[in-house]
């Protein structure tokens, strides 16, 4: 048992290891601040502990506590040197919004262009949201281009277009995650699976759209159906 055990414990502290050596990088008070939440949470109930004479078992509590803050504080600025890393990145956004969690289901790439500006798509109870990431006068038009398809597929859903960026009315990638949490609530979770199912029916429909091989003649017209 306990042979099993500790190569996944050294794989976690290795994991760990590397997670703060990649944060420290961009955020060098990192295990300052960390030690410091740490330790204020336990010094708190520890206090507290002599104060009402029971300072061991109140010190006990505030060993966990503290590092249960410490491990919370470490993750979110980790999470942040992650995401400053990764900003203006192509692709970023996907990665962001496919670690949304349950009730999202999220298709990236639904529309690029060569410049690689490209739009991604997240369906979940505050409707369709389209968020580009690119040149932002580019990406506007290719997510004005998807919106209209959006609107016409699924008549009636509200549909959010989202620009990443640090500029005027763009969002951060660091608050994109944020910002489609707070997305106001339009749909039940039967309407939206009943759009992703729509969605993903239309899109097995154009992949198995059978496409003629090499150049279209010039003159060729498409066929017509049967006269009545």
């Amino acid at each position: 048992m306990a042979s099993k055990e500790s190569p996944e414990k050294s794989g976690r502290l290795k994991q760990i290891r590397l997670a703060y050596k990649m944060t420290k990088k961009s955020d060098k008070w990192v295990g300052l601040v960390v030690a410091a939440w740490g330790l204020g949470v336990f010094g708190v109930f520890l206090a507290i502990g002599f104060l009402i004479d029971h300072y061991i078992i109140l010190g006990i509590i505030g060993l966990l506590f503290g590092l249960v803050a410490a491990a919370f504080v470490f993750g979110r600025r980790a999470e942040k040197a992650v995401l400053g890393d990764m900003a203006g990145q192509p692709g970023a956004a996907a990665a962001v919004l496919q670690s949304l969690r349950r009730g999202w289901v999220v298709t990236p790439a639904v529309a690029v262009t060569r410049n690689q500006d490209v739009v991604h798509r997240a369906v979940g109870q505050a409707g369709i949201v389209l968020v580009g990431e690119g040149q932002p006068s580019r990406v506007g038009n290719l997510l004005a281009a998807e919106k209209r398809k959006m609107s016409k597929i699924a008549e009636g859903v509200v549909v959010t277009d989202v620009i990443v960026g640090d500029g005027e009315g763009q969002v951060p990638l660091r608050k994109l995650q944020g910002h489609l949490v707070k997305l106001p609530r339009t749909m039940s979770k039967a309407q939206v699976a009943q759009i992703n199912d729509r969605l993903r029916a239309l899109g097995s429909l154009m992949d198995n759209m059978p496409v003629p091989k090499g150049p279209m003649p010039r003159n060729a017209r498409m066929p017509r159906g049967p006269r009545r």
